[in-house]
């Protein structure tokens, strides 16, 4: 996976405010300062933003993408430790003075994002009372998911845990269908690809999804809460 990403034409360019839920809840005249800052890039699923404990160079604002946070053990072993979609952004902990990143960031779904160079951004962060606030409520946020995910793989079966997997992904999206390959479920989940064949099809034949190809769409979303874990719960945020 390689990071292959252009910046779109302004005649192409959707309205940047109504895409990322974060950006929109700061004050007018800082949303404004700060998307004047910003490039719009589009992003392509399979995409690598950034490497664990490489520079993280650029900050993103998904709009209508979204993207998964995999810690990396040994280089090849992951699992995923959070997710971004419009309801936040990737890179935050730049601003906290974490230069290199902590985590691998890979483009799950295909979409464009506002992308801000990272200097920029400690600088603005140091200065905006507002965007001090949004950060931290924000960082808490990851960090708590990031914990109970920890404890959701450790404790809880993998069943439940791709139902909830599922769950927050349609959260993230917003829409009962979305692509997820095998393979990208395997990494995120830290299991052998054929785990996730035999958790995807039992919630297949109970009718809560339906899964072909990667194409997946839930069918019976209060069912495959019912499923998974409390973990859901806990780890959804507004999307």
């Amino acid at each position: 996976m390689t990071l292959n990403l252009h910046t779109v034409p302004s005649s192409e360019s959707p309205p940047p405010r109504i895409g990322n839920r974060l950006l929109a809840t700061l004050p007018e005249d800082d949303l404004e300062h700060l998307e004047g800052l910003c490039e719009l890039v589009d992003l392509a699923a399979g995409d690598i933003l950034f490497e664990a404990g490489q520079p993280i160079d650029y900050i993103y604002f998904p709009l209508d993408t979204l993207v998964s946070l995999l810690a990396v053990a040994e280089g090849r072993m992951t699992l995923e430790v959070g997710s971004a979609g419009r309801e936040g952004m990737v890179g935050a902990s730049v601003a906290l003075g974490q230069r290199f990143a902590q985590v691998r960031a890979v483009v799950q779904r295909s979409g464009h994002a506002l992308r801000m160079e990272a200097e920029d951004f400690i600088a603005e962060f140091a200065e905006m009372d507002s965007l001090q606030h949004v950060l931290h409520r924000y960082t808490d946020s990851l960090l708590a998911q990031a914990i109970q995910i920890a404890v959701c793989s450790r404790f809880h079966v993998l069943e439940a845990r791709l139902a909830r997997s599922l769950l927050v992904t349609r959260d993230r999206l917003q829409s009962d269908r979305f692509h997820m390959t095998h393979e990208f479920l395997a990494h995120a989940l830290g299991v052998r690809r054929v785990g996730v064949t035999k958790a995807a099809s039992a919630l297949q034949g109970q009718g809560l999804i339906s899964y072909s190809r990667g194409n997946i769409e839930i069918l019976d979303p209060a069912g495959l809460e019912a499923v998974s874990c409390h973990c859901y719960q806990q780890v959804r945020m507004p999307s």
